[in-house]
């Protein structure tokens, strides 16, 4: 899937100092995700079922 041209956001948790960072963006039926120092590098590439499954069980560490 080429996500070249999504509209990235930083993840409300990332930190302001710039380190740390995960950029989010939606895309047809899927949530990418990335490295915000590393822009080029390898995406994530979840499902909107996967990514909420994801995140619950993130925040119920």
């Amino acid at each position: 899937m080429n996500v070249s041209t999504a509209t990235w956001r930083k993840a409300s948790r990332s930190s302001d100092k710039g380190d740390n960072c995960v950029e989010v963006a939606s895309v047809p039926n899927i949530v990418a995700l990335r490295d915000s120092k590393d822009p080029d590098g390898a995406n994530i590439l979840l499902t909107h079922e996967d990514f909420r499954h994801l995140t619950h069980t993130l925040k119920n560490l």
